[in-house]
């Protein structure tokens, strides 16, 4: 099947990235062209943005697909400092939109610091996991890559966002686990996680609203419970074969956040049962060959890092499909490439691009085992017995 469709791994989430690029690109028009009419008096303002951000992205991707992923690794110093800084200066100078404190305004453009930290914190976790794993030693909880993921972690969560908070921290965390960190500390780590979680809730009344109503978001229907109440209502409204593309009618005002967080919900109004099956499938399809990347990486730092790329994505496409299905807190969580946004998508192609890299060089490393193994076989066929071997 891989022969058929294409050659290699990388270009099977090259393919995988680009239909749910398609898919979001057309859903976040058709979610959201009301909305920017009324707001904008212009039907195509998301969509023009949107079409500018996968343009950005796709730069992105080509210049990590070409970069040796290698080369982050050396970069690490200056890029971590760079992330640092924008998440205080989001707090300082960053505008207060609906009570959060989340861009970094830019002369022509806004940024949002906590989602490139996503990917940093990934990057500097596979570093420092790969020395421990090279020379055999015990991965530790308590070190200065753990300090530092913590850093960007309460920065991004005094914004607040704990959404992005918690992957800024639970992917590290997740890549420890698959490393080997041993049965104690993993338990110490599950345990701190959950205090943390039970703090940051209590500390915002809200949040625990939320989790209270998940499981009967009608006891709350016109206050905690709504968004998730007309996501259930869109989601079902769309039956197996959808209303049809742009007839949905939770875009009217009814469902918030239709094209960012809650998309998926606008997607399966009007294209049905079969539309979230093939998201599903997608999903699925780039786990899959995203594991066959890590599994032929050149090194460990390839590994680890192909593995935290591969929690990224599936990560938030999980939170945010249990989010948007009632089975999850809404905990603002987009859905990768589905969902409008700027910042995110730039990141999550970027990290697609270092993935390519990385399947891009297991590919050259195992075509030159092949010509190895090809030569010897060769070099044996002409001396079966190895008579050349022993006169010399």
């Amino acid at each position: 099947m891989r022969k058929i469709f294409w050659e290699s791994d990388q270009e099977a989430i090259l393919a995988i990235m680009l239909v749910l690029i398609v898919l979001g690109t057309i859903n976040v028009f058709s979610s959201s062209f009301v909305m920017a009419e009324a707001d904008y008096n212009n039907s195509y303002f998301f969509l023009k943005k949107q079409l500018a951000n996968v343009l950005v992205g796709a730069v992105f991707f080509g210049i990590c697909w070409y970069i040796d992923y290698h080369r982050w690794r050396d970069w690490m110093p200056i890029i971590l400092s760079v992330t640092i800084v924008a998440l205080v200066l989001v707090l300082l100078i960053g505008p207060s939109v609906n009570g959060a404190k989340r861009w970094l305004p830019l002369p022509l453009f806004q940024v949002q610091p906590a989602e490139i930290a996503k990917l940093v914190s990934i990057m500097m976790t596979a570093a420092y996991l790969s020395r421990r794993v090279y020379l055999n030693k015990s991965i530790e909880l308590l070190s200065r890559q753990t300090g530092i993921v913590l850093v960007m972690f309460a920065l991004t969560e005094i914004e607040p966002d704990m959404g992005t908070a918690c992957i800024i921290a639970g992917v590290p965390f997740v890549m420890m686990l698959v490393a080997g960190l041993d049965k104690e500390k993993a338990i110490q780590l599950v345990a701190t996680i959950v205090i943390a979680v039970v703090i940051m809730c209590f500390l915002q009344p809200y949040r625990l609203e939320r989790i209270m109503v998940t499981y009967d978001p009608w006891s709350d229907a016109e206050r905690v419970g709504y968004q998730t109440v007309q996501s259930l209502s869109a989601i079902g409204s769309g039956g197996f074969w959808g209303m049809g593309l742009g007839v949905g009618a939770s875009k009217y005002d009814y469902l918030p956040e239709g094209h960012t967080d809650f998309a998926f919900a606008i997607f399966c109004q009007e294209n049905g049962f079969v539309g979230a099956i093939l998201v599903f499938m997608l999903f699925a399809a780039f786990t899959v060959y995203a594991a066959r990347i890590a599994a032929r990486s050149v090194d460990i730092f390839g590994e680890m890092l192909s593995i935290g790329i591969l929690v990224l994505i599936i990560g938030q496409a999980v939170a945010n499909l249990l989010m948007v299905g009632g089975m999850f807190p809404v905990v603002g969580v987009p859905l990768p490439f589905i969902s409008y946004g700027g910042t995110s998508l730039i990141v999550n192609m970027s990290a697609m691009g270092i993935l390519a890299n990385i399947g891009k060089q297991g590919d050259a490393l195992e075509l030159e085992r092949e010509e190895m193994r090809y030569l010897e076989e060769m070099e044996k066929s002409k001396d079966p017995f190895g008579v050349k071997r022993y006169r010399l």
